[in-house]
């Protein structure tokens, strides 16, 4: 390490400063005749050094050190500890251990120093032979991702990657570009085996109770050219459709469509099953698991125009792309009025209303009545007056035909749902739309989504406003043409996202419905694998909405055959959660009940456990992959039976060490070191003065 001073004045002032130590020490020793002259000399030193010592850091000078660090190169092995390594047996994998940690000590001994990662991602830098190969999934393109991260900034010159070359989540390794060579060493066996395999099924995530929807495997054979087998459908266990398929090649894929209707609400496990065929190399491939939540209807959106409109054409497409949203549109001059609102409804968007001809006075009261979130869409023909009185999110001066010609600007203090940056810059490039011109004030409570810009300014006016705070939630778009900016939108990027998703989110923004329970008790995640903990989140509530503890709770869970387990506990201020484990895989549901102030409390949901075991889908090692990954990363390729190539391999190149140097900057005051050395300096000089008897 070295270091230097930095004076921050001129460096001739260190002169004066010994100076002033000089003559201090001369004036304060001159006549002292109690001491003889060694003693007199030995204390005017003593206190000149502190003097000069003192008047140097009232010059504040700054020390500079720089600390250079060598790095020996590193090289990581990635090690694949996944099940499908275990396929080639457990004596094979112990040989592959031992070729592995010699490996390791080859390498090291060229001066390079080699760490160990693995799938574990809690686990780093551990033993090989601590290794246990269990994991139930492969993601190399994660691990791969995870050491660059890790390792950055450091020396990594290479990464060795051990692995059978079978991927079963995530991407690709090969997509992604790495800062250093990678090299792979290839496990397992290659050989294409007899097997019939249920590669995938497609299927819709929600469907909705009494409609019929499709469910579609794809079905995947090798040797079995000329063979029938039989595919299941089981909800829950029970089969409910088959169909048999008949493999016309030696390499075959079949694709089975059925058609299932929804009869039961709530989250469905429906099992494809392939019969397995004689001579099959694995079985545990033969059947998939999809989950599909069938609930009981949409929400039902009621939009009522004034009047046909490019606005109301734009909304009707906006709504219809959510399938859990049902919309009706009536047109008060062309559909009979007392027919409108007849029909239950959720949510109520307002065209246009009301107007300034009257039209729609009668129905606009028959409507509000219900107390239904609403949506209102101004326009030209919109009654400004009667509009201020209906709803609670904004208050608008305006006289009747003056309008602005405004654009928008998205609220950067707007948090209630995410939006993407980028996209958002699309608004300001739209093209002007209309809002009545005035005098905007917003209510207690309403929190602005779009403000309104004029040319390039920006205006305090909104342009989209909610206010989810009263009893009837309510939502304002304060301008009409939003179908000039979806058409533009289009224009300019070739879809229609970010208005469609802003006009969306904020429907339900509005038409969320609020959570008055006093006991919610849910699990922190609607999906589980089997061999995670369950765990449950508990909140209890008073009268006003405070959270209270020490709930004695009761949770009973039903599984897909009707087994209950019935579990309690009580709640604590340290721990409102509780863990289970041990359970199978299906769909569950759960009740959980306690007593919330004296009175009893009931709630309900479900949730499901999978099974996440991926590896046991391919047991089929893909060296191609691993070849490519090392031919696109400068490294060598090699099979576990040669893995000592790569030592002769890293003899040939020699990667040099890396010098970090690093730079600090302190002001020389605050050393430590240099306080106890003016301390010892007066206190030897006070102690001798006095020992001798002067004062």
């Amino acid at each position: 390490m070295k270091s230097e001073f930095i004076f921050q004045s001129s460096p001739w002032f260190v002169l004066l400063c010994l100076l002033a130590g000089g003559i201090y020490a001369f004036v304060l020793y001159q006549n002292k005749k109690i001491f003889n002259p060694l003693q007199n000399w030995l204390l005017a030193i003593a206190r000149g050094v502190l003097v000069s010592l003192l008047a140097f850091l009232l010059l504040n000078p700054l020390l500079r050190s720089i600390k250079s660090v060598i790095e020996k190169p590193i090289v990581v092995l990635a090690i694949d500890n996944s099940k499908s390594i275990t396929i080639v047996g457990s004596e094979k994998l112990n040989q592959l251990k031992s070729k592995l940690q010699k490996l390791k000590e080859s390498i090291e001994a060229k001066g390079v120093s080699v760490e160990i990662q693995s799938l574990d991602e809690n686990a780093e830098n551990r033993s090989i032979n601590d290794l246990k190969f269990d994991k139930k999934k492969t993601d190399l393109s994660k691990l791969l991702t995870n050491i660059k991260s890790s390792y950055e900034g450091r020396n990594l010159t290479d990464v060795v990657v051990v692995s059978d070359g079978i991927v079963n989540e995530g991407v690709s390794p090969t997509y992604a570009k790495y800062n250093f060579n990678i090299h792979s060493i290839a496990v397992g066996d290659t050989t294409q085996r007899k097997d019939v395999k249920l590669k995938a099924i497609y299927a819709n995530r929600i469907a909705y109770l009494g409609n019929k929807f499709p469910i579609q495997a794809e079905i995947s054979s090798f040797g079995f050219q000329g063979k029938n087998t039989t595919v299941l459908l089981k909800l829950a266990g029970n089969i409910i459709d088959k169909q048999v398929i008949s493999f016309d090649k030696q390499e075959d894929l079949k694709q089975v469509t059925f058609y299932v209707t929804a009869q039961e609400k709530g989250m469905q496990r429906f099992t494809i099953e392939v019969v397995p065929l004689n001579a099959e190399f694995s079985t545990l491939n033969n059947s998939k698991d999809t989950y599909i939540d069938v609930v009981d209807g949409k929400e039902k959106v009621l939009l009522v125009a004034l009047s046909p409109h490019p606005d109301v054409k734009a909304l009707k497409s906006i709504i219809e792309q959510n399938d859990l949203y049902e919309l009706t549109v009536k047109i008060i001059q062309s559909d009979d009025v007392n027919q409108i609102g007849n029909q239950p409804f959720d949510v109520l968007i307002l065209h246009q209303l009301p107007d300034i001809y009257g039209l729609g006075t009668n129905l606009m009261s028959k409507l509000l009545t219900q107390g239904k979130p609403t949506f209102f869409v101004l326009g030209n023909q919109t009654n400004i007056t009667a509009f201020n009185g209906i709803q609670q999110a904004i208050s608008i001066a305006s006289q009747v035909g003056r309008a602005d010609k405004v654009t928008a600007k998205f609220n950067n203090n707007f948090n209630l749902f995410n939006l993407d940056a980028e996209k958002l810059g699309i608004l300001e490039r739209l093209p002007p739309i209309l809002a009545p011109f005035g005098d905007y004030k917003p209510n207690s409570g309403s929190e602005t989504i779009l403000y309104q810009r004029v040319g390039s300014l920006t205006t305090p006016k909104p342009l989209l406003i909610t206010n989810t705070s009263v009893a009837r939630k309510c939502a304002v778009l304060t301008g009409e043409g939003i179908w000039l900016w979806r058409l533009e939108e289009f224009s300019l990027t070739d879809k229609q996202e970010i208005v469609d998703e802003i006009i969306m989110k904020s429907l339900q923004l509005i038409s969320v419905k609020d959570d008055k329970r006093k006991l919610r008790v849910y699990p922190i995640t609607p999906e589980f694998s089997v061999d995670e903990k369950i765990v449950f989140e508990n909140e209890a509530y008073n009268d006003i909405y405070e959270r209270i503890y020490n709930q004695e709770m009761k949770l009973e869970l039903i599984d897909e055959k009707g087994k209950v387990r019935v579990y309690n506990y009580t709640t604590t201020k340290d721990n409102s959660r509780f863990e289970l484990t041990g359970l199978v895989e299906g769909v569950y549901r759960y009740k959980a009940s306690t007593q919330v102030l004296g009175k009893s409390e009931l709630v309900e949901g479900q949730f499901i456990v999978r099974n996440t075991d991926l590896e046991s889908l391919n047991t089929t090692a893909d060296f191609n992959l691993l070849r490519t990954l090392a031919q696109e990363n400068n490294g060598q390729f090699t099979t576990a039976n040669s893995a000592d190539k790569l030592s002769s391999f890293f003899d040939t190149i020699k990667a040099p060490d890396k010098v970090t140097s690093t730079e600090e900057m302190n002001e020389f005051i605050n050393l430590k070191w240099l306080f106890f050395v003016l301390l010892t300096l007066v206190s030897i000089e006070w102690g001798v003065r006095k020992y001798l008897g002067s004062y």
